[in-house]
């Protein structure tokens, strides 16, 4: 029986098409943290599950991609096994990344007497988590991140809202830029009292966006706040910065949350950016391990959640055997990008991975002339390719038409003769003559 052909569900297959618009994506990325300073690293697509187990909340922990040990791994299975939690740990000791963050920290520990601190690195690869596939979330997904580590300065947070501000510029995509400090989150679980309830307090702020400020209520009340406390973190997401020494007087984690973020904002004083940068009280980004400076950015203009997100993290290596390694880093959600681009109608009309001009020619001695040329051309920087056969002119035109081609060079016996080429313009349909050093001229503009 002949075999379906499929994929697994979460999955992918990505058209020419569509992944020279995602390069697009990921070159504008990368060439924004290269001209920041920032080297590129990569590790690998398994870790072993004692590196990322225990670093992304019991949830997270239940999301990971396990894969089964090689040979007989049955054999190591002794006794009797009452769920799978027992058994998973005697089958399987290595797992697909759940994110890029973590193997970042393992890999600073591994080769930190190699590297030279402020080490700061991006990473453009694929992460993997066993989600429940949908609209927008997938089980294999890239993510694209930059972190500096070994400096717990304020102006890192600064060259990331830069770094932001220029990306979404050069894409034509206007966001917000939003900035809290988790120190805030802090002070205000000690302000209401509650300072044990703080990822239970934060975690129910997280969600305000999307389920709004009673049902925040009363999800603060379901988690064991009383009523005083849930209304005092109401007025408090209600407060503007100015508020907030006021509201702080007497809390000093959260005095130190307010100085940061004007510390932020005085360093991009003086700087027009494209984008608008918001501080918004409400932001809690839902990963534990943040300490200081929280970011997020909304596109405007399209209904999408986040489309980038990160912040400050001072103890990331500590579960390595490396503790105090103050780090801050940000990441792209460059699927959403995609579908908000994509949306908006924001993707550029030609890219630069496609080819530019076709070389038509009506026989093999037409072929061999244009090889040479072909050659030239290409060595230019411009990207051309020749049709294969000498086939009719209509369908090595229609050929050029299906790839968008914009360009096409025809080499016949008149051609050769004169060194004269005859270059049609795909789009207008007009046809001129160019001699080599015209060509080669017209082809680089």
């Amino acid at each position: 029986m002949t075999q379906k052909p499929s994929i697994p569900k979460g999955t992918r297959d990505f058209s020419p098409e569509v992944l020279n618009r995602r390069n697009y994506i990921f070159d504008t990325i990368r060439q924004t943290f290269i001209l920041y300073g920032f080297q590129p690293i990569e590790t690998p697509t398994m870790e072993n599950l004692s590196t990322l187990t225990g670093k992304y909340g019991e949830e997270g922990d239940q999301l990971l991609f396990r894969v089964l040990n090689s040979g007989d791994f049955l054999s190591e299975v002794k006794e009797p096994i009452a769920n799978y939690r027992q058994l998973a740990p005697k089958i399987s000791e290595k797992g697909l990344r759940y994110d890029l963050t973590v193997p970042f920290a393992r890999y600073v520990v591994m080769h930190q007497n190699e590297l030279v601190f402020p080490f700061k690195r991006y990473q453009i690869q694929p992460v993997w988590r066993a989600d429940r596939p949908q609209k927008g979330r997938y089980r294999e997904f890239y993510q694209c991140d930059a972190d500096v580590v070994g400096s717990g300065s304020l102006i890192y947070e600064a060259e990331f809202i830069q770094i932001y501000d220029e990306v979404f510029a050069k894409l034509g995509l206007p966001v917000t830029i939003k900035i809290n400090n988790r120190k805030l989150l802090q002070g205000l679980a000690e302000k209401v009292g509650h300072p044990e309830l703080l990822i239970d307090i934060t975690t129910a702020i997280d969600k305000l966006d999307k389920i709004g400020p009673e049902a925040v209520r009363a999800e603060l009340l379901a988690r064991g706040l009383p009523a005083e406390a849930a209304d005092q973190i109401g007025a408090f997401l209600g407060l503007g910065l100015a508020d907030l020494p006021a509201f702080f007087a007497d809390v000093t984690v959260g005095l130190q949350g307010v100085a940061e973020i004007e510390q932020v904002l005085a360093l991009l004083a003086d700087l027009t950016l494209a984008n608008e940068l918001q501080v918004d009280l409400t932001l809690a980004r839902g990963l534990n391990y943040y300490t200081g400076t929280i970011l997020e950015v909304k596109a405007q203009g399209v209904a999408m959640g986040s489309i980038g997100g990160g912040g400050r993290y001072d103890n990331l290596t500590g579960g390595f055997g490396l503790p105090g390694m103050p780090g801050v880093g940000i990441s792209f959600g460059a699927d959403r990008i995609y579908d908000v681009l994509e949306a908006l109608d924001r993707f550029p009309p030609t890219n630069a991975h496609s080819t530019k001009v076709l070389f038509v020619a009506f026989d093999l001695a037409a072929q061999q002339f244009a090889m040479p040329l072909l050659r030239q051309v290409r060595a230019a920087g411009v990207n051309a390719e020749i049709y294969p056969d000498p086939a009719k002119l209509k369908k090595q035109l229609d050929y050029a038409n299906k790839k968008q081609i914009p360009l096409v060079v025809i080499i016949g016996s008149e051609e050769m003769s004169s060194g004269q080429f005859t270059v049609k313009d795909m789009a207008n349909g007009q046809q001129f003559k160019l001699g080599t050093q015209a060509l080669m001229e017209y082809l680089a503009n």
